[in-house]
This record gives C-alpha cells, structure tokens and sequence, in this order.
C-alpha cells in the first residue's frame, strides 16, 4: 500500500471521527439525614428534577439556594455519606401510565408492590402537569354513579367535578371510596385509589375487599404507607394523577381518590422543616395551598375536540373532633366544588352513611344526575333538613302539632331509606324506586322498623312483576306522567300484598 494511500486512509478517518463526550452536571453531598441532602455543586440543577445518588438512590431537587442545593431523597440514606458525587438526570419524575396497570398495586414511583411481577407498559407520564386551561374544559354534566343512596340523589357527583369527603376518624370516608370503585364495575370508568399514610394492613383489606367484588381489574391501586419515606407519601397522589390523566387525555373516564390529603399535608410539612422551609400556620409551609390546589385543578371534563374524556378527584380530609375551620380542611374545601361530610353523633346513632344533609353540598347539583333522579329527590334534601331541625326540638318533649309530627315521621321514614349496608351500591333505577315511595307518603303508615324490610321485598316485587318501569326509568332516564302513574300503581300493589303479610 503507497504511503499517500495510507495518508488519505488517516485523513479520512480523522475527519468521520466525532468526539463523543458525556456532560454531566455533578455535586457533592455535603450533609444528609431524615430524607434529606444538601448538595454542593450542582449549577445547572432544575426546579424538582430527578438527581442519582449512589447505590442507585433518587432525590428530587427541592431547594434551589445560593450555595447549595435541598434534595429529598425517594429511597434508603443508610449508603449515602457526606462527599458522595450526586448527578442531574435532566428530567422531573415520571411514572408508568397505560391500561396495563390496571390490576396492580403500585408504589409511589409506578412501580409494583404485588409480586405479580413487572408492568409490561412502555409510556411514561411526569407526575407534576398542567391543568386543562378554561378553553380546554366543558361543563360537568354526566353523572359519576357512586351508588349510595344519599350521595347519588342528594349531593351528586359529575365526571370531572372535584368532591371533598371529610369527617372524623372511623366515620366511613373511605367505606364511600370503596362503593364509589364497587359500583363502577360496569360503567366504563376506571378507579386510581391512591393511599396516603394509612397502615399496610388497612391498604390489604381494600384491595382483598376490591378482589372479591370483582373490581380491582378496573382498578390501579397506589400505595405511600405510613411505613414509607415522607417523600414517597408527598409524590403518590401526583403519581396517582398522572396514571388517571392517561385515561382522560385518551378519551376516556376515570375517578382519583386521595385517602387522604391531611396525612400528605403533614408529609409535606415534614420535609419543608428539614429542609429550613419558614413554618406559618399551624407549622405548614406558605405554599401549602398551591400543593393541593396544583393536584386537585387536574381533574377536568375535557370538550369534545380533546376526546371528552374526564378525570374526576374525590380527596378525603380526617377533620379532628368535628374541627371543619382548622387549616387543611378549609383550604381543600375552597379548593373542591362540594364537600360530603361525614358525622360521628350519626353514625354511633346507626345513621350509615353518615352523611350531614345540611353541611353537604355539591356546587354541580342536578347537572350530574339523570333527569329521573332530579324529580324525586328534588324535595328530599329540604324535607331531611326541616326534620333534622323539628327533631331536635321534639327531643325537649314539647307537644307536637298534626302538621309537624307528620314531617318528623315522614322525615324518619326517608333516613331509613337512605340507610345502606357497606359493599352494596344500588343500581340508579332502584334508588329511584325507593325515594320515589319515600317522597310522595307511601310509606308514611309503615313502621320505621319495617322500612328497610318494605324497600327490600318492593325491590324485588318491582324487577319480577314490573320489570318494564325500571327498564323505562333506565333508559329514558326521566319520569313523565305515564311512568309516575304506572310506578303509584305498582306501589299500591305491592302495599296491599305487605300489609296482608303484616
């Protein structure tokens, strides 16, 4: 080979080489402990970017200060010492999204927790979004069925609203959760239960109760137990957000529940001390509000150019002794398009659910209920809350007036139809049914004790007798004349049959 061969051999070799050299934005750890690191170094660092600490560790950039940068850590510190090289990754977290997480039981990072091996899913969401603007939006006017009673036909739920459950410890929050999934079994709608906080015993017993119900494949369940780093619990309801937009960007329903964001507060109070944060009211950070308002603005009934797809948040709040003014609740409450609050005096008195008539409402109302259920309970919240207040005078044993012992019995009466076992969603038509007898004094001569008994054996006379009604009331989901008339008719029916019975 001739020398010049060889020479334009180099020179072509020398001008196809490209230098491949690797930036990396890198600092140090300069202290680390309780789920945080300040690192020394890292000039380039993004706003909430994901960082790598050895031995496969994760922060996330918190704290972007002069001289330093505040990191919490998503994983163990017991390998992480001071002096340690931590990198940028150029990204913000992000966790798996699509159909195949239905099923599973998730951490707050997307991954599984289940054993039932990994998530065969290659899309990918960053768990902070942005909110559909007012253009992006439509009206909420399909109804979100939860099933239970008092819900569906006095404070109702739309696909895309925001609706608050609050109440004391053991009143039932998340046993309306739990029905909310239960009855979504064939509506289409998909359920992210997200768990904040909550212990890992509790978390098991929804999802085997989830299981036996046959739901959980309709399911994502995702899990930041109080055993969990407070980072983790700060991330999962984004995390569990971000799984639900996937449904709603693609055209299609699904329901969020954060269970709860009081527990997330204290997780995010928790971080912000240790990482100097100032404290105001009641110790939580200034931008404690920006935190639940940013995750909760997500959940939006999208138009029809987008796909018309909705994501509907359902936050829980655990209020201490009744205490609904304290800081998180009345932020979360201004926040929300309506509140269902829950009583502890209703349910030790066997009121279950034990919803609040009076302190519950929903800023949608009779935009997401079907035409049907707006009639019959359109006088029920008025007459439950006159008899919760001629009740209470009643009590002091005065004597009563024909006309005001007449509201009070038909007032227990409907408490008795809105009374509802766990784990049993009602079928709207039913609900129907059972309030429509209620409202319109067809069961104001029927013992109290025997209404739940009445509402049970009517149920059943109606589908096998009268199976057409509620047909009809399903499928032109209003009640004319005709079907008011023919549903009067059925009722007496039955009565006559009841009362030979005894």
């Amino acid at each position: 080979m001739a020398l010049g061969d060889i020479a334009s051999i180099i020179k072509r070799e020398i001008e196809s080489y490209e230098e491949k050299l690797k930036l990396e934005n890198v600092g140090y750890v300069m202290q680390v402990g309780d789920g945080v690191a300040r690192i020394y170094g890292l000039d380039e660092c993004m706003s909430n970017e994901l960082l790598e600490f050895p031995d496969n560790v994760y922060g996330i950039a918190m704290n972007l200060e002069e001289d330093n940068v505040g990191a919490i850590l998503l994983g163990s510190e017991d390998k992480i010492k001071e002096g340690d090289i931590v990198k940028t990754t150029g990204k913000i977290v992000q966790v798996p999204v699509g159909k195949a997480m239905l099923g599973r039981v998730v951490n707050a990072l997307g991954l599984p927790i289940d054993g039932k091996g990994p998530i065969a899913t290659d899309e990918f969401r960053p768990i902070e979004g942005n909110s559909p603007n007012v253009v992006e939006r439509q009206p909420v006017k399909e109804p979100l069925q939860t099933g239970i009673k008092a819900i569906d036909a006095m404070i109702p739920i739309g696909r895309g609203q925001r609706e608050l459950i609050i109440g004391d410890r053991q009143t039932g929050k998340t046993a309306i959760l739990v029905d909310t999934i239960i009855n979504q079994r064939t509506s289409g709608v998909y359920c992210i239960y997200v768990a904040i906080g909550q212990k890992m015993s509790t978390v098991a017993s929804v999802v085997k109760t989830l299981e036996e119900n046959n739901v959980m494949d309709n399911s994502i369940v995702v899990v930041a137990s109080a055993g969990d780093p407070a980072p983790l619990q700060y991330i999962a309801p984004y995390a569990g957000c971000a799984m639900g937009e996937y449904f709603r960007d693609n055209g299609m329903h699904a329901v969020v529940m954060y269970d709860d964001l009081y527990k997330h507060a204290i997780a995010y109070r928790q971080i912000s001390l240790l990482l100097r944060r100032p404290p105001g009211r009641e110790a939580f950070p200034g931008d404690i509000f920006n935190l639940h308002s940013r995750l909760l603005e997500r959940a939006a009934k999208l138009n029809d150019e987008l796909g018309a797809g909705s994501l509907t948040a359902l936050p829980v709040v655990e209020t201490q002794g009744g205490d609904y003014s304290a800081y998180i609740p009345t932020n979360v409450i201004s926040i929300t398009d309506g509140q269902i609050y829950l009583e502890s005096d209703l349910f030790n008195a066997g009121v279950r659910p034990a919803i609040s008539v009076g302190l519950s409402v929903s800023r949608v109302g009779g935009n997401a209920q079907i035409p049907a259920m707006k009639k019959v309970a359109g006088m029920l919240r008025l007459t439950l809350a006159q008899y919760r207040e001629m009740a209470s005078f009643a009590q002091f044993g005065s004597e009563l007036d024909k006309f005001t012992q007449a509201q009070i019995a038909k007032g227990e009466r409907l408490v008795e139809i809105l009374k509802q076992p766990q784990y049993e969603p009602a079928l709207v038509e039913d609900q129907v049914m059972a309030i429509f007898a209620g409202i319109n004094g067809f069961l104001d001569d029927i013992p109290v004790d025997k209404i739940k008994k009445f509402e049970k054996e009517f149920l059943a006379f109606m589908k096998q007798k009268h199976a057409s009604i509620s047909l009809e009331i399903n499928e032109k989901k209003k009640i004319d004349q005709e079907l008011s008339s023919k549903l009067e008719n059925a009722i007496r029916e039955f009565k006559q049959i009841f009362d030979k019975k005894g």
